[in-house]
């Protein structure tokens, strides 16, 4: 969402550029500019290629030097391109600006500029990319976007015209280089090897060359084709697709790394993929309604008067029919570099072979501008059917986990617990941690913390309703609770909540096993108050004599997998612990039919979406009066109060101040 957000801004700033310069400069003069800057698109393949590639590299390492001295090897690769891209461009300007009936080959020179730095910015992007900071690449966006925008008002204003846009497009690449620069730790050897590096640039090379020719050839054959004002008009309609590309794009780049740094059992569980998807469609359906629905007048105020076409074909249709091509390539895109990001995908030559087939296509039949549109609609939805059937039928074709045997249990089942139990152990995690108690406190209710005070039912319940509630609201009914013991030679089978730092460990492989090894290893990546935390668990562990606390596991039954519910700092401390860890904690487990449609077991849209109405049910609710009121009603002690299970003194235990708050919260 950052990433989107910071491209959406982009885009905007994009959108704003473009009419400023069509304003000012006219349908024909729109169209050279406009010309100009799809060669610069063009040739983004090659930086995209460096980008994509960088990202993907950087993200499967694991040390901060690591993933700088892959960058560091893609980024001289990347410069040295740019310097030779650049001096082609310079050496055949005058060739270039012929075939595209361009008035001065000076813009070509600017363009060669622009491309020197463009190529390499590809790579710091890329380290950017694949190190997880989306807040610097939206920021690298967002600044290319203001000095394109910023620049080419002043120089057009200034009466420079075409030749002023297309140096603020050069200065808006050398400003964009310089300000992603890296701060880089200590280098270490490259652990890329030479041949796999080519191949994985060849492969996003391949990619990116089709995906620019798809979306820009139109506009430099209509160029060619077509008259100077029909081709600045055709201009004004592609504006739409760019807005979408760049906005799928985002979606794309967030989803790349993510996927590549995954193992191969999280890729099979297809929500990664689907919401990209579904963002990328309704991003696309939205342009194209709003193209569809918008006024002929629309353009006219925009971009001057002289944008405007007569007739049934009008401005409106033609950019609903751009939008909606733009949206079935975007989609096929999202699948290829789906692909892309863990294999050398074959994808990449389909693309290509239609990218020429499109560039035939348009120079065959071109009789209007709402025809070149047809031919790409037309090409672009048999891409989508050729990449996305294989896609589809290797997806459903993989096998399914088989069951596994009651001899690799991960756990054994001793004896049955009350709901009131696990509660309890809740309870003894949350009361010692000070938000909670001070919250308590300040509701006057602080002597009911007293673990010598007989509790009733309902005020252990109050408790847990003014911290855990949503939490507990997400269990099925009816969950049978056992105490059981963990089997270790199962344990790969018992997995952490995938959230915050344990995402980081874990790379896709959810684990307790997985994540304590990578644990282990001591990635530099991870917070240091998290650190801090284990090391200290780790420390308490190895001197307590008892019990240190209990884990609370979920399941369908106990053949597993099971998730840690509450507990995951105080498992892996313990799996980390070379003095049987295990042996110090009490696991609880809660089993159902039904556990696969509670979020916290397994996370997918539908349970999310209940999450998600829950939460809004109990803003409405009130809580904090909830609490004040039961223990209102509940002010006496309860006359059955010594057969329910009491709350332990857990300021006496030494996990105390180390409470895992708010652990499963997504």
């Amino acid at each position: 969402m950052v990433l989107l957000s910071g491209s959406t801004l982009a885009t905007i700033l994009s959108l704003a550029y473009n009419v400023v310069i069509g304003w000012y400069l006219g349908p024909r003069s729109f169209g050279h500019a406009t010309v100009v800057y799809s060669l610069l698109v063009l040739l983004s393949a090659i930086s995209f290629a460096f980008q994509i590639v960088a990202a993907k590299v950087v993200a499967q390492q694991s040390s901060a030097e690591a993933k700088a001295a892959v960058y560091l090897s893609f980024h001289r690769s990347a410069l040295g391109c740019g310097i030779f891209v650049a001096s082609a461009l310079f050496l055949f300007r005058q060739v270039i600006a012929d075939y595209l009936n361009l008035p001065d080959p000076l813009l070509i020179a600017m363009l060669a500029i622009a491309a020197g730095f463009y190529i390499p910015l590809g790579a710091r992007r890329g380290y950017d990319l694949g190190s997880y900071r989306f807040h610097r690449l939206a920021m690298s966006l967002v600044i290319e976007g203001a000095i394109r925008l910023g620049g080419s008002y002043i120089l057009v204003r200034t009466g420079f015209e075409v030749r002023g846009v297309v140096a603020a497009n050069a200065l808006a690449m050398a400003v964009s280089y310089f300000a992603m620069t890296p701060r880089l730790p200590a280098r270490v050897k490259n652990p890329l090897p030479l041949a796999d590096a080519i191949r994985e640039l060849a492969q996003a090379l391949l990619f990116y060359s089709g995906q620019m020719i798809i979306n820009n050839c139109d506009l430099v054959v209509v160029k060619h084709i077509f008259p100077a004002k029909e081709a600045g008009l055709y201009a004004a309609v592609g504006l739409v697709g760019r807005v979408i590309f760049v906005l799928s794009a985002a979606v794309v780049n967030s989803t790349f790394p993510i996927v590549a740094g995954t193992h191969a059992e999280a890729r099979k569980d297809l929500r990664v993929i689907a919401t990209s998807l579904s963002l990328v469609l309704g991003i696309g359906s939205v342009a194209a309604l709003a193209m569809w629905i918008a006024p002929a007048g629309l353009w006219t105020t925009l971009l001057g008067p002289g944008f405007q076409i007569a007739g049934k074909y009008n401005i409106p249709h033609l950019s609903a029919l751009y939008a909606l091509k733009t949206a079935i390539y975007s989609i096929s895109a999202v699948v290829i570099t789906f692909e892309m990001s863990y294999k050398i995908a074959n994808t990449s030559w389909f693309q290509l072979i239609f990218s020429g087939a499109l560039i035939a296509g348009i120079y065959q039949f071109h009789s209007s501008l709402q025809q070149v549109i047809m031919v790409q609609l037309a090409v672009l939805s048999a891409l989508f059917v050729v990449v996305a059937i294989p896609f589809l039928v290797d997806a459903l074709a993989t096998p399914e986990t088989p069951r596994l045997l009651p001899d690799c249990c991960p756990v054994s089942l001793l004896r049955p617990v009350t709901e009131n139990d696990v509660i309890t152990e809740f309870l003894n995690s949350d009361l010692s941690h000070p938000a909670f108690r001070e919250s308590v406190k300040s509701k006057g209710l602080e002597s009911e913390l007293n673990p010598h005070i007989a509790d009733a039912t309902a005020k252990r319940h109050a408790l847990l309703l003014a911290k855990r509630h949503s939490l507990w609201q997400e269990l099925p009914s009816q969950t049978e609770w056992h105490e059981v013991k963990v089997n270790e030679e199962a344990l790969d089978l018992i997995r952490v909540f995938p959230r915050s730092h344990w995402r980081k460990l874990a790379r896709g492989n959810y684990s307790v096993v997985q994540v304590g090894e990578a644990l282990r290893a001591g990635p530099p990546t991870l917070d240091e108050r998290f650190l801090t935390k284990m090391a200290a668990l780790r420390e308490q562990l190895s001197q307590a004599d008892g019990k240190f606390g209990t884990v609370i596991l979920l399941g369908i039954d106990e053949h597993g997998p099971l998730t840690v519910l509450d507990g995951n700092h105080r498992l892996v401390a313990a799996l980390l612990s070379s003095q049987a860890g295990l042996s110090k904690l009490r696991f609880m487990c809660g089993f159902s039919p039904r556990m696969a449609e509670c979020c916290w077991y397994k996370t997918s849209p539908a349970t999310l979406l209940r999450y998600g109405k829950h939460i809004l049910v109990r803003a409405i609710r009130n809580p904090g009066a909830e609490l004040e009121r039961i223990f209102g009603d509940y002010s006496e002690p309860a006359q059955n109060s010594a057969e329910l299970p009491q709350i332990e003194d857990v300021r006496a235990r030494p996990l105390a101040g180390l409470a895992e708050s708010n652990e499963v919260q997504p």
